[in-house]
């Protein structure tokens, strides 16, 4: 659900994004500004756009690595830890919205939120403490609004393609069809809940560690349970007359490109709408599978933050190209939060 700047700027008599409220009418001329925030199990992001021609150009940014879901596998619930870090974040996000007087707002959380107990208490919290209502949206939505939001990208061809999106505690893989007007229609989903947080605590042992026979055997037990959530899906994929059409929209993907394309450090111009053979990116992924979780560290584009779950990505993105196999993959740098933006804008009567 969408709401108003209310939602960000809490007034007397009313609690912020009360539910019903309406953004104001939209007069003539008016610059209107919006923002989609997503909560995933792994990050926290922002963006905050207003309409330029066909699409919106954004004027603001932001995005936290939190790990809501960290712990969550074994616990059932958000640990502590967890939430305040996510509330930190949250906090800079409801001031960003409100510097940029923001008029329309729609904020999602997606697995973490979805599996732990304490999820409703979490949200409530978040919405008593930084005005952000947060929607707890199903594998479903997530899946159309990471399709809408990258879809363009999609690359050329004849026949269904494959969109995915690793997350942190789940995957979506969105079987599409092309359309006269150049979008694409969701012809069947799959969501696997596995992403690179939950496989990490799930099948990880070794991975955090520099024993180098350790980590490869991890990756091999990462990679057999994936296949295994995704086998019944890759029963019901058509089976291509034509090459593959293949498109990743995640942190795994770019990540992966990014070290495809030697980059000394992250550049969102570089990657977003790169197409990678897909053998280059099973290399890099095997590549990184061997290291020792200290070599990983000093890979650029990787870091620390990324050191111990990019293996767990690599893992899923390569049971994905078993299931699916193109001989390239399309690289999208968007995906849910620009599905909102657009979704926002179109509703709103304001372009697209």
């Amino acid at each position: 659900m969408a709401h108003d700047a209310a939602s960000v700027r809490p007034r007397a008599g009313r609690p912020p994004g009360a539910q019903g409220s309406k953004p104001p009418p939209r007069r003539d001329g008016e610059r209107r500004t919006y923002a989609a925030l997503d909560l995933g199990t792994n990050n926290c992001r922002l963006l905050i756009a207003r309409p330029q021609d066909d699409g919106f150009v954004i004027i603001d940014a932001f995005s936290r690595i939190v790990r809501l879901g960290e712990g969550l596998a074994a616990s059932n619930r958000l640990s502590d830890a967890a939430i305040e870090r996510a509330i930190a974040a949250l906090s800079i996000c409801a001031d960003k919205l409100k510097r940029r007087h923001v008029t329309l707002v729609r904020s999602v959380a997606t697995e973490a939120c979805r599996r732990a107990e304490n999820g409703p208490d979490f949200v409530a919290r978040v919405h008593a403490e930084t005005g952000i209502r947060l929607d707890v949206i199903g594998a479903g939505e997530e899946a159309r609004l990471a399709v809408l939001g990258c879809q363009a990208l999609l690359p050329q061809g004849e026949g269904p393609g494959l969109i995915f999106d690793i997350g942190g505690g789940s995957t979506e893989l969105v079987l599409v069809e092309t359309i006269a007007d150049g979008s694409c229609r969701i012809l069947d989903w799959f969501s696997a809940p596995w992403g690179v947080v939950s496989l990490t605590e799930a099948e990880g042992a070794g991975i955090d560690s520099n024993d180098r026979t350790a980590a490869v055997a991890g990756y091999a037990r990462m990679k057999a349970r994936v296949a295994g959530a995704f086998a019944d899906f890759a029963t019901t994929l058509p089976r291509p007359t034509s090459p593959p059409r293949l498109l990743g929209t995640s942190g795994t993907v770019t990540t992966l490109a990014s070290l495809h394309l030697g980059l000394s450090s992250y550049d969102r111009r570089a990657v977003d709408g790169l197409i990678v053979p897909a053998e280059a990116m099973r290399a890099v992924s095997l590549r990184l599978a061997g290291m020792t979780i200290s070599e990983r560290a000093q890979v650029p584009c990787i870091g620390n933050e990324r050191a111990d779950l990019v293996v767990a990505g690599c893992a899923i993105l390569e049971a994905i190209m078993d299931i699916w196999p193109a001989d390239r993959l399309g690289v999208a740098d968007r995906g849910i939060r620009e599905g909102i933006l657009r979704s926002l804008i179109a509703r709103d009567g304001a372009g697209l």
